[in-house]
């Protein structure tokens, strides 16, 4: 047991160490900085004289810590703002006003959020500079519903696709097209301001355009694209009747697409999953590790990726490959979860109650799956950890790791083992990362 307490720390030294390398403040900071009378954005420079006014708009799980960094940087060059954040994922500002609201199901706050975004981006003239701070989360923090729909049609099309297992890149798709903000149509708001927007991706591969719904980004994607994710997972008919509706008519060219080309208009992306994958690995050595990174774009279902993880543990303890033990094998990413129950969770609890079905005969291992931004599914757990002895442990309290399993049920499961992760909001989003640790 002293050495499954040990990697159960350890693991979570490692979490530690990928959420510090995550921070979102630090990430805009490395990448934004004025020198002289020059606003320096990567390799960008924007002579601030030139501009009236600097206006400051967003959303994002990570966008208050990011506006903070803004607010650092350029102090009282900036006149304005307004950046929408999901419930508890604050900061103390003093130039850019937060509106709190729902995620991942969209609510009233953020549709008067959203509007009150909109009308200061289409208040921005040729002789002004938009920052935008995007993370993840934007997507449904920039609810703004387009003409002739809803936020109760837009709530119930995004319970559809949580329920049927999207991925982020189609569930965007829709999102995008069904929204006045997304998919570049802020940055057509504001235009022929020049905007600047800092993004901190959570998805797979960095797309702009997919990354919070790419709000300021040229979309590659279409009304016919967007009904096509429906078709795939079988809701095109369970989804509201103007939902439909709209999409059709934009697949018959009936309504404008999004813009697929944006004017005067700066992406710079200053952090990733990648960031905290490398400094989680860099601290695993530092422990005694001999370590590996798996991946960073694992988006498949959650309970094949658990069992991959598992098998990988087994084989390092029977035959030391690919890593002689002590190990440490890491990955990154945004896995999926169908729905089958109606139980408590999010994807990363059920990784690790999936995880933990399948290494109970290996000795001294132990996986951990959590969020970044802290928070995993509909609860108040980052993610849970799993050992050798989980399965056991809960035999002995009368639960049944199957069954929670089969009902999507993982929350009360490892709430009962007092195996959650709990961080509390992190202000910072750079989707998931997950650790298969095997002593010695």
């Amino acid at each position: 047991m002293a050495g499954l307490r040990k990697l159960r720390r350890d693991a979570r030294l490692l979490l530690d160490a990928a959420l510090k390398a995550a921070d979102p403040g630090k990430a805009v900071e490395r990448h934004l900085r004025v020198r002289g009378d020059v606003l320096i954005a990567g390799k960008t420079r924007y002579p601030l004289g030139r501009f009236r006014r600097v206006l400051v708009l967003g959303a994002g799980k990570a966008s208050a810590s990011m506006a903070l960094a803004v607010e650092r940087v350029l102090g009282r060059r900036i006149q304005s703002g307004l950046v929408n954040v999901k419930y508890g994922h604050t900061a103390r500002l003093r130039r850019i006003e937060l509106n709190e609201c729902g995620h991942p199901v969209p609510d009233e706050s953020g549709v008067r959020g959203s509007m009150r975004i909109a009308e200061l981006a289409r208040s921005a003239g040729e002789d002004d500079l938009v920052i935008a701070v995007i993370s993840g989360g934007a997507s449904a923090l920039l609810p703004a519903p387009a003409a002739g729909i809803t936020l109760a049609e837009k709530q119930q099309t995004t319970k559809l696709m949580l329920a049927c297992g999207a991925n982020i890149h189609e569930m965007n798709a829709v999102r995008k097209h069904l929204s006045s903000l997304k998919g570049g149509q802020l940055a057509r708001l504001a235009s022929p301001a020049a905007v600047l927007t800092l993004v901190l991706s959570d998805v797979i591969g960095d797309n702009l355009d997919v990354i919070g719904s790419g709000p300021s980004a040229s979309d590659a994607s279409t009304f016919e694209m967007a009904l096509a994710v429906l078709r795939k997972y079988g809701i095109l008919d369970r989804v509201p009747a103007a939902v439909r509706r709209r999409l059709e008519n934009g697949a018959a060219g009936r309504i404008e697409e999004t813009p697929k080309q944006v004017e005067r208009t700066r992406n710079l992306i200053v952090g990733s999953n990648r960031q905290a994958v490398d400094a989680a690995k860099a601290r695993a050595r530092e422990l005694g590790y001999r370590t590996m990174v798996l991946s960073t774009t694992i988006q498949v279902e959650t309970r094949d990726v658990a069992g991959v993880h598992g098998a990988i543990a087994r084989e390092i303890r029977d035959r030391g490959q690919p890593l002689r033990s002590p190990a440490c094998v890491i990955s990154g990413g945004e896995t999926t979860v169908t729905l089958r129950g109606s139980g408590k969770g999010g994807r990363n609890q059920e990784f690790a109650l999936a995880a933990a079905l399948e290494i109970g005969g290996v000795r001294d291992c132990v996986i951990l799956s959590a969020g970044t931004d802290g928070t995993d599914g509909p609860t108040d757990a980052a993610g849970a950890v799993c050992d050798t002895t989980t399965i056991e442990r809960a035999r002995a309290l009368g639960l049944d790791a199957a069954q929670s399993l089969a009902g999507n049920d993982s929350y009360p499961f490892f709430d009962a083992l007092g195996d959650l992760i709990r961080t509390g909001p992190t202000n910072t989003n750079v989707m998931d990362v997950r650790f298969v640790l095997v002593g010695a």
